[in-house]
């Protein structure tokens, strides 16, 4: 399925090592579903939970985020519409250029694992003949510039971020994202703290190409608007989906 990202205003971010809730057609309204997590999730509960949504909501595209390239699998891959890779600019190396060479070192090391195929490796390393399908998986992986702004979060432990950045890094890393790196996807993420719209100000000039994505708090229309007002592209709900399904109802837009 092909995401038509200028459709989308609201991204709901699912955790596979959480229940679901039990009313998934929630989702309906949502315009795009995320799964991914760090503890306890592995490629085996990502694949339920992508194919119990699947059943839910065909319509709606899936991109996994997976925080290690043990969350994906050849099943995996062919669940979902795309898989969206981090590159943190505030974390450590392993959570912006390592992650992505070793996701990519995965599928060269293990292709039976990533294309569903066996094919000719030659030591660790696809041979020529397999390439042509390790650059189809390949093709279905985009990655994302990503900044944490709540030291206090979890995901900025795991992702060894240190300080946040200021308004003008939030630019800086925006205009990277699109002009350098040229990536698909711009993602702040406050983590369960709403952070406001200072740094989708910052960001949004810089923004032509690149989805420019807000998560962190929204628990309400009204926030919801605000983040949009100020140049987000999408905002992305995830805890509230998990625990408070009629608040997360009222995450989306009118």
């Amino acid at each position: 399925m092909d995401i038509e990202w200028d459709a989308i205003n609201h991204v709901t971010k699912v955790d596979p090592a959480k229940p679901l809730p039990a009313d998934l057609a929630i989702l309906r309204e949502t315009d795009l579903i995320m799964v991914g997590g760090s503890d306890d999730v592995t490629a085996e509960n990502t694949q339920q939970a992508v194919t119990s949504i699947r059943e839910a909501v065909p319509s709606i595209p899936i991109v996994q985020e997976p925080y290690d390239s043990s969350h994906v699998s050849s099943e995996t891959i062919d669940a979902v519409d795309r898989v969206a890779v981090p590159a943190v600019f505030n974390g450590d190396r392993d959570h912006f250029v390592a992650k992505h060479l070793d996701f990519f070192t995965e599928i060269c090391r293990k292709p039976k694992a990533v294309t569903g195929a066996s094919l000719p490796v030659v030591g660790e390393v696809i041979a020529t003949k397999g390439r042509e399908a390790v650059r189809e998986v390949a093709s279905v992986i985009m990655a994302e510039g990503y900044v944490i702004q709540n030291l206090d979060s979890k995901a900025a432990t795991l992702t060894g971020v240190e300080r946040t950045l200021s308004v003008e890094e939030v630019a800086g890393a925006a205009l990277a994202t699109e002009m350098f790196y040229n990536f698909p996807i711009f993602y702040i993420e406050y983590s369960g703290t709403y952070g406001g719209t200072e740094d989708v100000t910052a960001a949004e000039p810089y923004l032509e190409e690149t989805v420019l994505l807000y998560g962190g708090g929204i628990r309400s229309r009204e926030q919801t608007e605000q983040i949009l007002a100020a140049g987000a592209d999408a905002i992305v709900v995830g805890d509230c989906f998990h625990d408070d399904p009629d608040r997360f109802v009222r995450t989306i837009p009118g």
